[in-house]
């Protein structure tokens, strides 16, 4: 009887260990949604809730003239790699409110290259070392608090930028 307890608990142990590195391979993360990387953005036509109260492709349509618009400009720098800067109008980066909810006017950036998910960026400057070779695309999209991808009638705060062309 107590060798099959003993058993038991290794068998416990060894299984919740492997499962947890499973789930972290995989994105999953111990509030049960996914932040796995090479998800495609909303932009691409994902849709649908990845966890409960947090969702980084649903949208979240705003009107009217305090609607905020995007810009971005990208540059070589001089001693390596390329700044990105992230203009704005109607729209305040709120990096203490990430994961709140929704609050008019504030949330944050995701940053894409070549529609992989690069970071989130709290600031409107951001350094990108390294970019890949040939032509590369970047993408930023200002998004909620709550991550939900801010939109326009329906199209999403969005810009892009192509390099290498």
């Amino acid at each position: 009887m107590n060798r099959a307890f003993a058993l038991f608990i290794i068998g416990l142990a060894f299984g919740g260990g492997i499962g947890f590195v499973l789930a972290a391979a995989n994105g999953v993360t111990l509030d049960g949604h996914v932040h796995a990387d090479n998800r495609e953005p909303a932009h691409l036509g994902i849709g649908g809730a990845l966890g409960e109260g947090h969702n980084h492709y649903q949208k979240l349509d705003l009107a009217g003239s305090n609607a905020p618009t995007l810009d971005v400009l990208v540059t070589e720098d001089p001693d390596q790699g390329w700044n990105l800067r992230v203009m704005t109008t109607g729209f305040t980066f709120s990096p203490a409110k990430v994961g709140r909810a929704h609050a008019p006017g504030e949330g944050h950036a995701h940053v894409y290259v070549n529609g992989q998910k690069v970071t989130r960026l709290y600031g409107p400057w951001m350094h990108l070392a390294t970019l890949p070779e040939g032509v590369v695309e970047i993408l930023v999209t200002l998004n909620a608090n709550d991550h939900r991808l801010l939109s326009v009638g329906g199209m999403p705060v969005e810009a892009r930028v192509l390099l290498g062309q």
